[in-house]
């Protein structure tokens, strides 16, 4: 189904599509890509929402910076002093957290209205669309990126990018939801599993010192489901690396609700933020990001895997997520 959702202050629309499928609903924007609702049952069937998001396209105009529920991008994550070497070319981009680049930069993927193409009734899907062109936030080569949304037979909510670009460029995509599996209020009781048995320490300001860490004995190890509790900003190195196919490599429980989240994914690293700096109308701690991606910085450290994307190639990702009950 397609409604529209409000209209930005230049007159462009903005459009609202609803999923539904094995007692799963979504809601998907065409400004920024947002999962704007994702209805789940609880352990007795209840449906609540389970993403932070508002009501109105005003609240999101409103609230940009914490990138409620968009697609993310050119380059999804931090890269230091916005800035990064290419084939002996060093590209500056939009340093919209000064002196980095965060998201993409001042007007990334998330603040731009995507085209919407619906698929065919069976697929349960829309294939979001758009033209990146040359030189936009400083990134090089014209670049078309599509993002696919479909629900599966079980309700599994699978998202799946692909992209394309004229001169060599970096890529890094993700989706930014804030999950509270509750329906709400704070996720302090959520326990979280990781297939990671690594990290990537960062400084003061969140960019990767460069080095593999062991989580062993830290803070960062979740290879045995826990609470989570606040203090997270951090990139996960997934066991197994880039793959073909999503597998599974985390999973949110809410004891309270029965609700169960599992991430599947192609991708090498899950960046994890507890949202502590979340304000009005929500509060520190009422949400987590599970962020599918490639590494922090990747462009600046050789050792880590690459985001570099040239003509002739083409980038595709997938994430899956599933819901369950226990």
């Amino acid at each position: 189904m397609n409604e529209l959702f409000g209209t930005l202050s230049d007159g462009t629309p903005v459009h609202r599509w609803t999923l539904e499928r094995a007692g799963v609903r979504v809601r998907i924007l065409s400004y920024g890509g947002i999962v704007q609702s994702l209805e789940i049952p609880d352990r007795d069937g209840r449906a609540g929402n389970v993403v932070l998001g508002f009501a109105e396209l005003d609240g999101y105009l409103a609230h940009p910076e914490p990138y409620f529920g968009a697609l993310v991008g050119r380059y999804a994550n931090r890269i230091a002093g916005g800035r990064f070497p290419l084939d002996g070319v060093t590209y500056a981009l939009e340093q919209n957290t000064p002196p980095n680049s965060l998201h993409g930069g001042e007007r990334g993927f998330d603040k731009r209205v995507w085209d919407v193409t619906p698929l065919e009734a069976e697929a349960h899907g829309v294939r979001l669309s758009r033209v990146g062109a040359h030189g936009e936030e400083g990134f090089p080569g014209r670049l078309e990126v599509s993002a696919t949304y479909t629900l599966d037979e079980s309700g599994a909510l699978r998202i799946a990018y692909e992209a394309v670009t004229d001169a060599p460029t970096v890529l890094n995509l993700t989706n930014h939801s804030y999950f509270t599996l509750g329906g709400s209020g704070s996720t302090g009781g959520h326990e979280l599993r990781l297939a990671a048995s690594r990290y990537t320490p960062v400084d003061a300001d969140l960019i990767p010192t460069g080095e593999l860490a062991d989580v062993t004995g830290t803070r960062f190890d979740f290879r045995q489901a826990r609470k989570v509790g606040a203090g997270y900003d951090h990139n996960f190195v997934l066991d197994g690396g880039v793959t073909e196919t999503p597998r599974e490599v985390a999973e949110l429980h809410d004891p309270a609700s029965g609700r169960v989240l599992t991430v599947a994914t192609t991708e090498p690293g899950l960046q994890i933020y507890t949202a502590d700096h979340l304000s009005a109308p929500f509060a520190p701690g009422d949400g987590i990001a599970l962020e599918t991606q490639h590494f922090p910085d990747s462009p600046n450290h050789p050792g880590f895997p690459s985001t570099v994307l040239r003509p002739g190639g083409v980038f595709r990702s997938e994430t899956v997520y599933g819901f369950a009950t226990r």
